[in-house]
């Protein structure tokens, strides 16, 4: 894999890293989707982890 490639998948790791908490949702009490705005914001944010991590193990890791 290219160096490149590596620094992009650690950039968006430590941006995953920081948007892990979400401080601007806190005092909203606004329903999205029959599901409060918070509690979205966590699922999405799950799904993206899941999809950055599947591309760390796929891409990074050694072969042997």
């Amino acid at each position: 894999m290219k160096t490149t490639h590596r620094w992009i998948l650690y950039l968006l790791l430590v941006v995953l890293f920081i948007l892990h908490n979400d401080f601007w949702f806190w005092g909203t009490f606004e329903i999205v989707l029959g599901l409060p705005i918070g509690l979205l914001y966590h699922i999405l944010f799950c799904f993206a982890a899941s999809v950055l991590m599947y591309s760390l193990v796929k891409f990074m890791w050694r072969e042997k």
